[in-house]
């Protein structure tokens, strides 16, 4: 490796595009940078599996860019270990290459927008070096384009987005009318598992990366870390086991995905999984575009003479087409002031069983241990699960985004952040969801089976037996009325709540604040 470069690039580890423009020419001229830093290991506590799959997946995107030519050094925790932030380590590196230019792809995340932005570089002679920024090429709404769809505080319809994006790009459409002339089949799509489903739930397709090296350097460098690791990294860490992924997905999981989307088990041993694609990953780390899997499963759709509906493959690419680009605008409209957002007064701390699934309540308990044992849940885990016990017990939104940031494999602020503060906690007074998504146990126990093996009584309000949810369902909506009576999406509980008797509204109130005061021991 030439010891002198005209331009060094970096590449942080969720932007391991391969189709980037700056690959399409090799440029001896050129070095590319790919760094483990302990700054972007320790800004959260993070899943030991999140750690290991991006290093690896780092590695590897760094080893095939060698092999097809390109310039790059790939610094691990031990060359970085004296750095304490890129600029720092940027800077190292143009003086001991001589390097006259910087150029790096837009960060996704604030922060590091933030840090690169203010990044000031000197080359040997003093002399300032130039830094040019360059577009990500992975999001269908392009960054300067936000402003057009999204406005800061203000809330915009996911389903009017998610129309613009199809008729934009042409995905489902006949014309300019939706494919079975209907945009959207959720309505279809909230089936839950019966016995016989779950015995037909396919094995999920896993890889059997060795992370042995990672995991070494992480203990060495005191990388802090929580969840539980297998022998071996079981996520897709290249393009091509990404690809092997969404063809498994579209084989497997596509037929029966949209039906069982909101469903979930502890009854099968790969109830971690489910229908679902688990791309996530491989999506926010950019080894897949998106228009790329939604191609390939539509693709899959047209040619399997029926046996995918419409209602399948629409649930599919709305997730990614209309959500995940919706959920980028706002956090990009919103920042930075979104993150101190808290409109409910949220002020608990998290019980310890988050850490440790070790609690009564058997849709946590199942919920929180698949977190830790595979840095995953899908949606409804994490919106009508945990992220409603949250809610409804008054956590902190500080302390819940760290906690989703941290566990979760496909986890980057820019996703994490409107999902749980917005979606999940309604801690930014609407902006994302026009209603808080706060459900007592019978939504849980109409979506999944957890209920039935609970040591709480799915049917009871008040008494030491009585479901938690239950109580506590009634008391986020009484603390909040004020808030809430005259939404008309949920203002009809109250109707439900006022015809009660006032000892009974006493009892599940009584109930409710016995739950918070106790949350560990529930």
């Amino acid at each position: 490796m030439s010891s002198h470069y005209q331009t060094l690039r970096l590449i942080l580890g969720d932007q391991l595009n391969a189709n980037h423009h700056w690959y399409q020419q090799k440029d001896p001229s050129v070095l590319y940078v790919i760094a483990e830093l302990k700054q972007e290991a320790t800004y959260t506590k993070h899943h030991i599996q999140k750690l290991c799959a991006f290093f690896s997946a780092m590695e590897q995107f760094a080893g095939a860019l060698n092999k097809s030519g390109h310039e790059v050094t790939h610094l691990t925790l031990d060359d970085t270990a004296d750095f304490a932030d890129f600029p720092e380590l940027i800077q190292h590196l143009c003086l001991q290459h001589d390097v006259a230019s910087v150029e790096y792809q837009r960060p996704d995340e604030y922060r590091l927008l933030a840090q690169m932005r203010g990044m000031s570089l000197n080359s040997k002679d003093t002399s300032s070096l130039t830094v040019t920024e360059v577009d990500t090429e992975h999001f269908l709404v392009g960054f300067d384009e936000i402003d057009d769809y999204f406005t800061k505080d203000k809330h915009h319809k996911m389903e009017f987005f998610y129309r613009k994006m199809r008729k934009r790009f042409d995905v489902l459409m006949e014309g300019d009318k939706p494919v079975g002339e209907q945009w959207n089949f959720d309505g279809d799509n909230r089936n839950k598992l019966k016995p016989q489903d779950i015995v037909e739930v396919p094995a999920p397709l896993l890889f059997e990366r060795d992370v042995t090296a990672i995991r070494q350097r992480l203990e060495k460098h005191n990388i802090p870390s929580m969840g539980e690791m297998t022998e071996h990294l079981l996520w897709p860490t290249t393009r091509r086991e990404s690809l092997e992924l969404l063809s498994f997905f579209c084989e497997h999981c596509l037929p029966n995905f949209g039906r069982f989307q909101d469903a979930m088990t502890g009854n099968s041993e790969h109830q971690w999984s489910l229908y679902h694609s688990r791309l996530s990953f491989s999506i926010n780390s950019k080894m897949l575009h998106p228009l790329q899997v939604i191609n390939e499963a539509i693709s899959h759709f047209e040619r399997s003479e029926g046996k995918i509906s419409l209602s399948q493959i629409e649930g599919f690419v709305r997730q990614i087409l209309g959500w995940r680009e919706y959920i980028r605008g706002v956090y990009w409209a919103n920042m930075p002031e979104y993150r101190d957002k808290n409109s409910l007064d949220a002020q608990q701390s998290l019980p310890s069983y988050f850490w440790t699934a070790d609690t009564k309540m058997n849709c946590m308990k199942q919920s929180i241990k698949q977190s830790l044992d595979y840095a995953y849940a899908h949606h409804i885990q994490r919106l009508m699960v945990t992220g409603n016990f949250c809610l409804l017990t008054g956590i902190n939104p500080d302390e819940v985004d760290e906690w989703y940031l941290g566990i979760y494999i496909d986890a980057l602020e820019w996703v994490e952040m409107p999902n749980t503060r917005g979606m999940s906690q309604f801690a930014d007074g609407g902006i994302v969801a026009t209603k808080a998504y706060s459900a007592g146990g019978n939504y849980i126990n109409k979506m999944s089976d957890y209920c039935k093996y609970c040591h709480y009584k799915i049917k009871e309000k008040t008494g030491e037996s009585a479901c938690p949810f239950n109580s506590l369902y009634w008391g986020f909506m009484v603390r909040h009325r004020e808030r809430f009576e005259k939404n008309p999406r949920i203002g009809m509980v109250y109707r439900q709540w006022d015809k009660q008797e006032d000892s009974a509204q006493t009892a599940v109130i009584e109930r409710a604040n016995w739950c918070i005061e106790n949350l560990e021991s529930l």
